[in-house]
């Protein structure tokens, strides 16, 4: 197989190529440091405040697509066959400003300025996406971009009036997509990209194929698709994570597909990217899906990261679970299929053995007349881990007992485990006050959960047997209830 020993990637307007580069640097320092770009500032170092916010291009399947992502916890060794677009190069020097910076200007969006260009690049993203947005839509596209000064209201007058003054068909970026289309897909030459020496590599596989050679080869390695937690490893626990094996660049991990009875997920599919189809058929989850940490955070993050993390306030596992989702897992040629609730065993510890990975995620429908919810406590509404997350799915028999019932919470326990207690009590009884009640009782012999600075065990306790309560209370008729508005809790 070729092998490249050069990270290449679009920079703006000019073409990058690195043969030196550490598997930790971080495009937030690269910009800065070395090549003295200094509109995308470091305000948290893990992804929170969107002041380092740029843009980046990726193909899937031929097509170029823009994001917003957090430079700050992005790796530089991720970047191949990307162009990347920072906010010096919106305008030229002695040209007019770029729409969106005269937006800004022109409604009094900025105040200190320090993280304006985050909130430009933000809207940048969003404005080529969906010139003339919704109140709705710029918000979402904002949660993960913080102003402690100017307030939100002037920037979201600037997002509603960026059209006023330009044109998005005559951007640069949708103007030229064609010929930067051509630019990066003469980028992507289908080889394995190796950086650096010994234990200090970087390894982008050349296909899924490749992939589990090299796992399998080098279980020690650590696999990183969107960086949204090991990008905090580094940044904030300074922990050595290499050799790194990227796999955000594999189209064949990033597939959707559905059949007759679930959904299939690649596990390098992001969140944004699987939005749309689980939207579709799950419209419970489009509450959580849109509390995933900022639009930064969903562009970059996937859902198989999230489930192989293993995390016990992980977002997803606990609506999949209660979903009956499984995981393909990969061992060279092997392949294998778990339940993920059995997927994780104890606190760091999953049903993974040395050089297997998630290959893919399956979720499969509701049966006709089950109930479903998930609900998510956090601190703030938004960007924000959880406290308690609980998914709760319900099926009922001919005469309207209970035929079936799982539960399953995060942040209760080391890992995202089901309510086996509370689940028995209610299976063969009344969808009523009494089972209902009987079953948040149920809970206590179910987990035994901490105290930390998020919440304090009785806290998440009481959270857990409120969250039944409430479930029981909005699934009163027979059809499942959309739950796709925002609660603060």
């Amino acid at each position: 197989m070729a092998t490249r020993n050069t990270i290449r990637f679009l920079l703006n307007h000019k073409p990058v190529e690195l043969s030196d580069v550490s598997p930790v640097r971080t495009l937030l320092d690269f910009l800065r440091l070395e090549r003295n770009l200094r509109g995308t500032k470091e305000g948290c170092a893990e992804g929170d405040c969107g002041a380092c916010t740029v843009l980046v291009g990726r193909l899937l399947n031929g097509v170029l697509k823009y994001e917003s992502v957090n430079a700050c916890i992005r790796f530089v060794g991720s970047l191949d066959g990307c162009h990347v677009v920072t906010v010096d190069a919106l305008a030229l020097p002695t040209g007019p400003l770029h729409p969106v910076q005269q937006a800004m200007v022109d409604t009094h969006a900025s105040q200190c300025g320090f993280c304006t260009p985050g909130f430009v690049m933000s809207l940048y993203g969003l404005w080529m996406e969906d010139p003339k947005p919704s109140i709705t839509a710029i918000e979402k596209a904002l949660q993960g971009n913080l102003c402690r000064c100017t307030g939100y209201a002037a920037i979201i007058r600037a997002a509603e009036a960026v059209s006023t003054i330009g044109d998005a068909n005559r951007d640069p970026l949708i103007a030229e997509r064609a010929a930067i289309t051509e630019k990066l897909e003469a980028l992507r030459d289908g080889s394995r990209v190796v950086v650096g020496e010994g234990k200090d590599r970087i390894i982008l596989p050349a296909s899924v194929n490749d992939l589990s050679e090299v796992f399998a080869a080098e279980p020690s390695a650590r696999i990183v698709a969107g960086s949204t937690d090991v990008g905090l490893w580094v940044t904030k626990f300074m922990r050595d994570i290499a050799p790194v094996v990227h796999i955000g660049h594999l189209d064949e991990l990033r597939a959707i597909t559905t059949d007759a009875d679930s959904i299939t997920l690649g596990a390098g599919v992001s969140y944004t990217e699987s939005y749309t189809v689980i939207v579709r058929h799950f419209p419970q989850l489009a509450e959580l899906w849109d509390r995933i940490g900022g639009q930064q955070v969903r562009n970059m993050g996937t859902v198989g990261g999230n489930i192989a993390n293993g995390s016990p306030i992980g977002d997803t596992p606990p609506a999949l679970i209660a979903l009956g989702a499984s995981v393909s897992l990969r061992k060279g040629r092997e392949r294998r299929r778990v339940p993920l609730e059995s997927f994780f065993i104890d606190y760091g510890k999953q049903d993974r053995q040395p050089g297997e990975f998630v290959e893919a995620v399956h979720i499969p429908f509701l049966n006709k007349g089950e109930q479903f919810a998930v609900y998510k406590i956090t601190k703030r509404l938004d960007e924000d881990i959880s406290a308690v997350c609980g998914a709760f799915r319900v099926a009922f028999d001919e005469t309207g007992n209970v035929a079936k019932a799982v539960i399953a919470f995060g942040g209760m326990a080391g890992t995202p485990k089901r309510a086996a207690n509370a689940e028995a009590a209610l299976v063969g009884k009344g969808w009523n006050e009494a089972s209902v009640a009987a079953a948040m009782e149920a809970l206590g012999a179910d987990y035994t959960p901490l105290t930390d600075w998020r919440a304090s065990a009785d806290y998440r306790l009481l959270v857990a047997k409120n969250l039944l309560k409430r479930f029981h209370l909005e699934m009163q008729g027979t059809e499942p209830v959309r739950l796709d508005r925002k609660i603060a809790v």
